[in-house]
């Protein structure tokens, strides 16, 4: 799910701070929330599957096992409900002159997964101190790499082609054979510490470090554990700038990510990405640029021994102009996964067109137009997603 952007030193975050009050005053509290919901019209198609066909697993890619021909060509109707926050905001600014808090996004599961999806999570928790000296977060939340990104505009009230909320497609592996996003995810959400310094001449560098990955908010705080996670000890580094030209904002990035892999015989995984974004009379132009290296293809962040070599190449870019409560784009994103040798294990193209309206303070419609080809490597099964909705989305 794509999230906020770090524009700025005073970045946008909440929270709820445990024991006493710094300040003479308390900090102060805040609720609010989003639900992005659809009502969409899908196509699926499977292309040139015959019947019975099977994919052999490959390294860094677990195959396809044998279908039927027409196992994923269907016409059907979806409601989708994602974007299922609650924040819960406190933040403060003591005697001395810091801004003090911590964040609380509590994410409501679905009907999917069994009972235990149901159930209410903290997808993120962690505290803050701002001050002349920058800024430092400590808890679960994601990185300097994540929060500095620039990419594509999104134009459809909650959804676009990076980190897509909806996605209207079903392959014949029950998954996605390529990464749907160029933000760094290796360490997303996980416990870390991060550090932003001020913004200097519209500049500004951000560092992150995470002990473990797979490690999201939870009783932790007894012992310690050598080993949980595929990824240990996980760095970024991010430099971004912020500003103005005349009548023209500009926005760009690059980071670097790299960790220890965990698994045995597995190498270390990297993640390198750029990105940037022009705002001129009503229209945004964005573009980024992500290449990850040593991760399974179809993941986001997973390493293991038969992922070596593996090099997915991610980019999108999209346009988008709003005038009063109206908003259009289009926006296209396209994901490569190859193996060491340099066999295609993996690949997805997302074109999205569409626009939204603003109904009033945090009520937005939206019309989305999907075009998504999916396939899980070479002699793999390819799928076709042709969709079509309306969107309602609601933040409080």
């Amino acid at each position: 799910m794509k999230k906020t952007l770090l524009g700025t030193t005073a970045l946008v975050s909440a929270g709820l701070l445990a024991g006493p009050a710094l300040a003479s005053d308390p900090l102060t509290v805040t609720v609010s929330g989003s639900v992005v919901t659809g009502f969409y019209f899908v196509d699926n198609d499977s292309v040139n599957v015959p019947a019975s066909a099977a994919v052999p697993a490959t390294p860094g890619n677990v195959g396809v096992a044998a279908v039927a021909a027409s196992v994923r060509d269907f016409d059907d109707t979806k409601v989708a409900l994602v974007a299922r926050n609650i924040d819960i905001v406190a933040s403060g600014t003591l005697d001395n002159g810091l801004v003090a808090g911590a964040a609380l996004k509590i994410q409501l599961g679905d009907d999917e997964g069994g009972t235990a999806a149901d159930d209410a999570t903290f997808s993120e928790a962690y505290a803050f101190l701002e001050g002349g000296f920058g800024r430092v977060e400590l808890g679960a939340t994601d990185g300097a790499a994540f929060k500095m990104h620039y990419t594509s505009p999104w134009f459809v009230p909650g959804n676009g082609v990076d980190s897509p909320n909806i996605y209207n497609i079903q392959n014949v592996a029950s998954s996605i054979s390529s990464r749907t996003s160029t933000f760094s995810l290796l360490a997303e959400d996980d416990n870390k510490i991060s550090y932003f310094t001020p913004r200097l001449a519209g500049f500004q560098l951000g560092a992150s470090f995470t002990p473990d990955t797979a490690n999201d908010p939870v009783a932790n705080g007894f012992g310690v554990s050598a080993s949980n996670s595929s990824t240990e000890d996980v760095t970024e580094i991010a430099l971004n700038y912020a500003g103005e030209f005349g009548s023209v904002s500009v926005g760009v990035d690059a980071f670097y990510v790299t960790g220890e892999a965990a698994a045995v015989g597995a190498d270390d995984p990297e993640e390198r990405g750029i990105g940037a974004s022009l705002g001129f009379g009503g229209f945004t132009l964005g573009g980024a640029y992500t290449q990850v290296e040593n991760v399974v293809a179809g993941t986001q962040s997973t390493v293991t021994a038969g992922s070596n070599g593996n090099e997915t190449d991610s980019w999108t870019v999209g346009l988008a102009y709003g005038s009063g409560p109206w908003t259009v784009g289009a926006a296209y994103f396209q994901s490569e996964a190859e193996s060491g040798a340099g066999a295609d294990i993996g690949s997805n193209e997302f074109i999205q067109v569409g626009g939204g309206y603003s109904l009033g303070a945090g009520v937005d419609v939206g019309l989305d137009i999907q075009l998504i080809e999916d396939q899980a490597g070479a002699g793999a099964v390819a799928v076709d997603s042709t969709s079509a909705g309306v969107v309602l989305a609601i933040s409080f």
